[in-house]
């Protein structure tokens, strides 16, 4: 069990480590200026390619053939998706986001978190009591991206039932990795049914062909250490309960054509797919909501104070298309494949079946 875990660990690091790790707490603190509605904002703009990409992610590697196993026959697979952030969601415009008292010192444009890491874009926070005292301003740097590349792991088992018909469960038992990373769980499950055999044994079909409905949930939490630059702070000062909370969910509905060549089999396949994220902040926070007459941030302290979900930046639903192969070695199967949709992705794993 414990191998099992080790393995599980190193395939959700490449996933999770993205979206807590990537960026330190105090790259973190680099958005909270301002109140909690011009924080949202930011969030929004910033984790925007993120949550389409780990949506789109999520929702691959469900299968890759039509044909359907046999009764009791199993397959036990580890593959991993990586979603690619398009140039169109690289960067966003601090000044379009109606931001109260927010605005770029310089160049307006930022980094999503799927942009440049060398792209840095600096804002100038105003007191809001006072706006237009040039003393009463502060000024910081935006969160650079991080990465093109949004990864989600998959790790499933699909037994064959009557008439020609597959189960799959996805499932990781809530395990906290490590304290940089956080803890996660998943949970999963699909129904795949080739409908060639519904035609009759003598039905001459050269391929099979299948329909796959799939569902995925990924909960994550990691606690995170964000603190003020110095303790001129209104409010708590309590700031040890912090962490940040996701749910990541999705639906894929496919219709698959593929097949088999000796231990070779191709497939193609289209089909709809959903996702939607709510992530949260849950504790205190000190959100730079002022500015000292010496030119230094004052701070007030928010519980619980976002909550993203319900957005156009938190939901995921298109057309998609995928193509690749599996191969069939003994008892070793090895799988490959892209995808077309509003994020491109690529997916491969290995697994165990017969």
């Amino acid at each position: 069990m414990k191998k099992l875990y080790s393995l599980l660990a190193a395939i959700i690091l490449s996933a999770i480590t993205f979206t807590a790790s990537a960026q330190s707490d105090d790259g973190i603190s680099g958005v909270f200026v301002g109140n909690p509605s011009d924080v949202n904002k930011l969030l929004n703009a910033y984790a925007n390619p993120l949550f389409k990409g780990f949506g789109n992610s999520l929702n691959g590697g469900w299968t890759n053939s039509a044909k359907t196993l046999k009764l009791l026959h199993f397959d036990l697979r580890v593959s991993a998706t990586a979603s690619i952030v398009p140039e169109s969601d690289r960067t966003y415009d601090v000044n379009k986001l109606g931001l109260t008292n927010i605005k770029a010192a310089g160049s307006s444009i930022a980094p999503t978190f799927g942009g440049s890491d060398q792209l840095k874009t600096s804002v100038v926070v105003s007191d809001p009591s006072d706006p237009n005292n040039p003393l009463k301003k502060y000024n910081t740097t935006l969160p650079t991206g991080v990465t093109q590349y949004v990864p989600a792991p998959q790790i499933q088992l699909t037994v064959g039932v009557v008439k020609n018909t597959d189960v799959t469960l996805r499932l990781i038992p809530t395990t906290k990795i490590t304290d940089d990373v956080g803890s996660v769980g998943m949970f999963g499950f699909g129904v795949k049914h080739n409908i060639t055999n519904d035609f009759g044994k003598n039905a001459l079909v050269p391929f099979d062909l299948a329909i796959a409905v799939g569902y995925t949930n990924l909960k994550f939490n990691k606690s995170l250490n964000v603190r003020p630059n110095n303790s001129n702070v209104s409010g708590s000062q309590d700031y040890s309960n912090q962490s940040l909370e996701g749910n990541f969910s999705g639906w894929n509905v496919q219709a698959i054509i593929s097949k088999k060549l000796a231990f070779f089999t191709p497939f193609v396949a289209v089909g709809f797919l959903t996702s939607k994220t709510d992530v949260g902040l849950k504790g205190n926070y000190p959100f730079v909501t002022g500015v000292d007459i010496a030119g230094k941030p004052t701070y007030t302290t928010f519980a619980n104070p976002i909550s993203i979900g319900g957005t156009s930046a938190s939901q995921v639903s298109g057309l998609r298309a995928d193509a690749g192969f599996q191969l069939n070695l003994a008892i070793l199967r090895i799988y490959a494949s892209g995808s077309l949709a509003e994020y491109k992705s690529v997916n491969a794993g290995i697994g165990l079946g017969f």
